[in-house]
């Protein structure tokens, strides 16, 4: 059986509700990812807990760093945006690089902006209803 991210989410009630994301991304280089993820988020990173550096991206979800050289390359994380095209351009001003958009079967518009390790950060914006 395949569930979309909010059935899944529904499923885990019996046990709990979520209420906050905290993700997590491996890097070999503690300082060059500061440096790339500051210009990507365009702007200084919200708290450091000693090595964690840690972005708020929403009310309810952070995205942190960490040094991690065995597993740096390996992350994936997906953010859903409005105005993709808008946050490209900002991100562009800043001097990141980003791959081609796809443009989804279901209308879903999806880009990749590899990180300096090779983590997969990506956008993805539905359509518009």
């Amino acid at each position: 059986m395949t569930f979309t991210p909010r059935e899944a989410i529904r499923t885990l009630q019996p046990v709990g509700r979520i209420t906050d994301l905290f993700a997590g991304v491996p890097v070999s280089d503690l300082d060059a990812s500061i440096d790339w993820y500051t210009r990507f988020f365009g702007r200084p990173a919200d708290h450091r807990m000693g090595d964690e550096v840690l972005w708020e991206i929403d009310e309810h979800a952070t995205l942190f760093i960490e040094p991690n050289s065995a597993k740096a390359g390996a992350g994936r994380i997906t953010l859903a945006v409005a105005g993709l095209e808008e946050l490209l351009e900002g991100l562009a001003a800043r001097h990141i690089e980003y791959e081609p958009i796809e443009t989804y079967s279901n209308g879903v518009r999806h880009v990749k902006i590899p990180d300096p390790d090779g983590n997969a950060i990506a956008f993805a914006e539905p359509p518009e209803t």
